[in-house]
């Protein structure tokens, strides 16, 4: 098999020498790209966008067409298909964002919870991760993903996003037993998905803890680091420790030091965690991912250069560093704003590398 050409990306997962700091952006594919929003338009729905290969192929390369300097692609999907492919029904209404039809509001429903046949529910997923692959023809490296075993506990028991977590945390506090059966119901579909991802070919996995940070102090733990960690020691224990493993909790900048020991080959930052001082936490052998603030992209340039060069010299010399948002971009990114961005990462990330 052919070498990937540009691995800037994966060297800076293991720790390796670079010339420049590896750039790749959350969300990438998506709404503020004009080319995007045809591709969705053409499809007629987002889930019919993540399901039809043509379709999440053409849109997880429309940024690297537009950007030669972006170092990675991501697979087109979401994470709410595990739900989805347990049953639950998932729908989307257009401002709303996702809603599921059957959420788990009883203990009777959240018993009857099992693991789905993933590779039948979410073939589409590995069809299109092969399908991108080909595309890609050896760019730059694909990662694969998934939501936490927490973060879609949140969604599967409240039925929808941009809820106050209250269902789900009456749920931890009074019920305990009913969410470990959830998320180890939610562990193992996450471990065997990202498991076929890896065999369709994706080059390194990312586990997105999107809603950790709505946990009380005491919790985060127990209910969603400890879960990321077994996916990675089962992944591992399969065959798959040369697969780097990423995890990032929005909100999760307090707990660094606990993420560094769960065998992640990087953590994710976001925008209100200091890179420098999560650097000085962790130390060298970890990779850090982030951190610049995604609305600075509506922003000017000026501004826009200022702060990239901040993040830059804020984690300072050496490897160990992928530049990155501290969440997904803004559909109301202007698209040259990305360009600025950039642009200014290739430049002057160059003088803290030695290769």
């Amino acid at each position: 098999m052919n070498s990937i050409q540009n691995d800037t990306f994966l060297r800076t997962l293991k720790q390796q020498n670079t010339s420049y700091t590896p750039v790749w952006m959350m969300r990438q594919a998506g709404r503020y790209l004009p080319e995007y929003r045809n591709t969705r338009k053409n499809a007629g729905s987002f889930l019919e966008l993540c399901k039809n290969n043509d379709f999440a192929t053409e849109v997880t390369l429309q940024p690297l067409d537009r950007y030669p300097y972006l170092d990675a692609s991501i697979l087109f999907s979401d994470i709410l298909t595990i739900p989805d492919a347990m049953g639950l029904g998932l729908y989307f209404v257009e401002g709303e964002g996702p809603k599921f039809e059957r959420p788990l509001q009883d203990e009777k429903e959240i018993q009857k919870l099992d693991i789905p046949n993933v590779d039948e529910k979410l073939h589409y997923v590995f069809e299109a991760v092969r399908a991108i692959k080909k595309a890609l023809n050896q760019r730059v490296p694909l990662i694969g993903f998934s939501g936490s075993p927490w973060t879609l506990a949140t969604y599967m028991v409240e039925g929808k996003g941009g809820t106050n977590f209250l269902n789900i945390k009456k749920l931890v506090y009074s019920r305990p037993d009913l969410m470990s059966h959830i998320l180890k119901i939610n562990t193992e579909t996450v471990t065997k998905y990202l498991a076929s991802q890896i065999e369709a070919g994706v080059d390194a996995v990312m586990i997105f803890d999107s809603w950790g940070g709505a946990l009380a102090h005491s919790e985060y733990e127990r209910y969603s680091l400890n879960y990321m960690k077994v996916i990675i020691s089962n992944l591992n224990l399969l065959g798959y420790e040369h697969i780097p493993k990423i995890i990032f909790t929005k909100g999760g900048g307090q707990w660094l030091e606990a993420q560094a020991k769960i065998g992640a080959s990087a953590i994710g930052l976001d925008w209100q965690t200091d890179i420098a001082k999560a650097r000085r936490i962790i130390g060298n052998n970890i990779t850090l991912q982030g951190n610049l603030d995604p609305a600075i992209l509506l922003s000017s340039p000026k501004a826009i250069v200022a702060a990239v060069k901040k993040v830059l010299d804020n984690y300072g010399y050496g490897e160990g560093h992928i530049f990155n948002l501290g969440h997904g971009i803004t559909q109301f990114t202007p698209p040259e704003n990305v360009q600025c961005m950039l642009e200014t990462i290739r430049s002057y990330s160059q003088k803290f590398h030695i290769e």
